[in-house]
């Protein structure tokens, strides 16, 4: 699948620190420990609304683990997927009476869009889910080999009980999980079903939806194993990050990470579990079912500048939940001409300082708004005319570029 053009990142003297983040497995700030290339695994969108400010919030976090690791001085090779086909894109088509393919390939090109202009940098490989299927079902088949799955009616399931380590990614009780299931997408009462957590891996043909032929017969794959055996095929296993929103860390994580460990038989999946938090709007989580979205498209139409978006989305700690207002935006703007009219200055306060308090915060644990307001300090004396380094601008404008994907 086509992915979309990355900027050049500007180059900054020296290195940055190793970077260190929360990982939800084991509830603490960890040092990443990547070799020379480091990989990252996030999950992409079901393309049937893009892009709301949650889907921006996500890929924004992970842009800046992308940026940070490249200032340390590694390599990155980062996989996104496209959920291309699942039920809540099917329900759209039935709801709009529009063919799904046709609104999976425009929300997919408006989020290409909407990415390019946030300047977040692009995966290496982009994948869809339906381009995956001939892989996805030679996965299930290793795992009908391993007896890790089994039939109800057409359909096929995986054991989740078959990976020993099921439920350390999300800590959650057995009694939190099914609930939860149930709220997302599983069906933990379906009769048949050994285990109520047991998630589907294949789904056989239903009437008037799509399907397709394979060793596994007349259907499409569950959510989680497309996941897994994207990752797998492009990243392997040990992978540095595995990331997404924290409304992924169950079922989905933990499902596609036990569907992994089982496919290979070893341990763990991901070292660093990494969730961004929830944006909310008009008092709720901002949600498709719910209908109570900000796109980033609608604003960038009417003319805000992308870079404000982006600043306003940076103003927030990744593993915050935070409400998206009117106001949040309208300081974003304020930030940005203050950052412009900064490095518009013949001369400021030394660029040094600021690039080491942005790369401190940073590689400790992404501390966004502590790198803003470094810069912030920095801005408004350049603009009032203090510091005599005249070199110190240019820097300023290539380490907020580099490190915190704002063009200036």
């Amino acid at each position: 699948m086509k992915s979309w053009t990355a900027a050049p990142v500007p180059a900054l003297p020296g290195a940055g620190a190793p970077l260190r983040l929360f990982d939800t497995a084991q509830q603490a700030v960890l040092p990443t420990a990547p070799g020379p290339v480091a990989r990252m695994y996030v999950c992409g969108i079901t393309p049937y609304d893009a892009t709301h400010m949650g889907h921006a919030f996500t890929y924004v976090t992970f842009d800046l683990v992308n940026r940070a690791w490249r200032d340390a001085g590694h390599d990155v090779h980062y996989v996104q997927n496209v959920t291309d086909i699942d039920d809540p894109l099917l329900e759209r088509a039935v709801q709009t009476g529009q063919d799904w393919q046709e609104i999976a390939e425009r929300e997919t090109a408006l989020f290409r869009e909407d990415m390019a202009a946030l300047n977040v940098l692009p995966p290496r490989d982009y994948i869809g889910a339906v381009e995956s299927i001939p892989s996805v079902a030679a996965h299930v088949q290793t795992l009908q080999e391993r007896g890790a799955v089994y039939a109800v009616d057409d359909d096929l399931y995986f054991r989740v009980r078959s990976d020993d380590s099921f439920g350390r990614v999300s800590r959650l009780s057995d009694a939190t999980m099914r609930e939860i299931f149930a709220e997302r997408g599983g069906d933990p009462d379906r009769p048949g079903k050994e285990d109520p957590l047991d998630c589907l891996v294949w789904q056989a043909a239903r009437p008037d939806e799509p399907s397709w032929d394979t060793a596994l017969g007349h259907g499409r794959p569950g959510w989680h194993i497309e996941c897994a055996a994207i990752a797998l095929d492009h990243v392997g296993m040990a992978i540095d990050v595995q990331g997404g929103g924290s409304d992924l860390v169950f079922p989905h994580h933990e499902m596609s990470a036990a569907e992994a460990q089982v496919l290979r038989a070893e341990h763990p999946f991901a070292r660093h579990y990494v969730h961004s938090a929830m944006v909310s709007w008009q008092g709720h989580k901002m949600s498709k079912s719910r209908g109570n979205l900000v796109f980033v498209s609608a604003l960038r139409h009417d003319g805000t500048d992308p870079m404000a978006i982006r600043l306003a989305l940076l103003a927030h700690h990744y593993r915050s939940d935070w409400a998206w207002t009117d106001q949040g935006l309208a300081g974003a703007i304020e930030r940005l001409a203050l950052w412009r009219a900064g490095v518009s200055a013949a001369a400021g306060p030394d660029g040094s300082t600021v690039l080491g308090k942005v790369r401190e915060a940073m590689a400790g644990d992404l501390r966004t708004p502590e790198a803003l307001d470094a810069v912030d300090a920095w801005a408004r004396a350049a603009a009032s005319g203090q510091g005599d380094d005249p070199a110190s601008p240019a820097l300023v404008r290539d380490l907020v570029d580099a490190l915190l994907g704002v063009r200036l």
